[in-house]
C-alpha cells in the first residue's frame, strides 16, 4: 500500500481546520475537490476517516478513530517537512551548513588562512573544515566526495575534475650560505648545480611535479637527492646544510630574510613560478557555500 502525499496533505488540512471550506481556501482548490480527495484517500486506505451522517456540532468536522491516528502521523510528517524546508532555506541563505575544503600542504599553511578568516567573518554560523594532503590525495578526496573543493599545486589531468587557475606562485632555488651559489649570469652554471645534493618532495606532491619539470627545463639533473614529506622540512634541512632545493617563495621568504639560506639569482628569462589550481568535481552541483567561498577567492566557477 502506497500513501498518496497529496491526498494526505488535503486530509491533514481538513482535519486541522475542522472544515472542508477553510481547507479549500488554504489549499487554493475548490471545496468539491477537497471532498473528493478525502473520499479517495479513504477508498485507498479502505478506512473511514471522517464522521458522516451524525448531528453537526460547533466543532465542525469530526475524525474517526482511524482518522485521528492518521492525523497524528500526518502532523509529525509535515512538521518534519517544514523543518527540512527551513533548514534548506537557511543553507541557501548561507546561514547554516558545512563546507569541507581540501588543500595541498603549502596552500594550507601559507595561502589559505587569510581566506578562511575572511569567509568565517562573513559566514560565522557555517561549519568549516579543511583536509590537508598532497595534490594526489586531494584529487582522490574530491572524487570520493569527502571534500567540496580543493586548492592544489600543479595541474590535475582527470576528466572527472574541473581545474581552474587560481594564481601563480614564485619559486626559489635555495642553498645553505656555505654553498657558493653563482651570481646572476646570462646562463646557469648547471654543472655546479648538478654536483649538489637536492632535497625533493615525495611522488604525488604538486611541488615535486613542478620541481622536476622546472629542473628539466633548466637542464638540472642532480647526482644525488633526498626525499622529504613537507616543504617546511625541506627548507629547514637546507638551512641545516643538507643540500639545495626548489621551493615556493612563501615557504622560504623568512629564511632568506634571516640569511639562513641563500636564493639563487636566476637570469630574468629563467624566472620560476608554478600555477595553483581550484578543483571541483565535473558533474557535482556546486552548493551555495562552495560558491560563496569561491567569491572570497575571487575566482569564478561554472554552475
Amino acid at each position: 500500500m502506497n500513501l498518496n502525499l497529496h491526498l494526505l496533505r488535503v486530509f491533514f488540512e481538513v482535519a486541522q481546520q475542522r472544515s472542508f471550506s477553510r481547507a479549500a481556501e488554504i489549499l487554493f482548490i475548490s471545496q468539491p475537490a477537497v471532498s473528493k480527495a478525502v473520499r479517495e484517500l479513504e477508498h485507498q486506505l479502505d478506512l473511514p476517516l471522517i464522521e458522516r451522517g451524525g448531528a453537526k456540532t460547533t466543532k465542525g468536522v469530526r475524525l474517526t478513530e482511524n482518522g485521528q491516528a492518521l492525523f497524528d502521523h500526518a502532523r509529525g510528517l509535515f512538521a518534519l517537512e517544514r523543518s527540512a524546508m527551513e533548514d534548506i532555506r537557511a543553507r541557501v541563505g548561507l546561514k547554516r551548513g558545512k563546507l569541507t575544503l581540501g588543500a595541498s600542504t603549502t596552500i594550507a599553511g601559507y595561502w589559505l588562512p587569510v581566506y578562511l578568516a575572511a569567509f568565517c567573518r562573513k559566514h560565522s554560523s557555517v561549519e568549516l573544515c579543511v583536509q590537508v594532503g598532497n595534490t594526489q590525495a586531494m584529487k582522490q578526496a574530491l572524487i570520493d566526495c569527502s571534500i567540496d573543493l580543493a586548492l592544489v599545486e600543479g595541474p590535475v589531468t582527470d576528466p572527472r575534475i574541473n581545474a581552474a587557475l587560481w594564481r601563480n606562485e614564485e619559486l626559489k632555488i635555495i642553498a645553505h650560505p656555505n654553498i657558493s651559489l653563482p651570481r646572476k649570469q646570462p646562463e646557469l652554471d648547471v654543472e655546479k648545480l648538478n654536483q649538489q645534493v637536492w632535497l625533493m618532495r615525495e611522488p604525488g606532491s604538486g611541488t615535486r611535479d613542478v620541481t622536476e619539470n622546472s629542473m628539466r627545463t633548466l637542464g638540472i639533473h642532480p647526482q644525488a637527492t633526498i626525499e622529504l614529506g613537507s616543504n617546511e622540512g625541506i627548507a629547514r634541512s637546507v638551512a641545516a646544510g643538507a643540500g639545495m632545493a626548489m621551493l615556493p617563495l612563501p615557504v622560504v621568504r623568512e629564511l632568506i630574510m634571516l640569511q639562513e639560506v641563500n636564493a639563487l639569482q636566476l637570469p630574468e628569462a629563467l624566472s620560476l613560478s608554478r600555477p595553483l589550481y581550484l578543483l571541483q568535481l565535473q558533474d557535482r552541483p556546486v552548493p551555495p557555500l562552495s560558491r560563496a567561498f569561491c567569491e572570497i577567492l575571487d575566482i569564478s566557477i561554472p554552475y
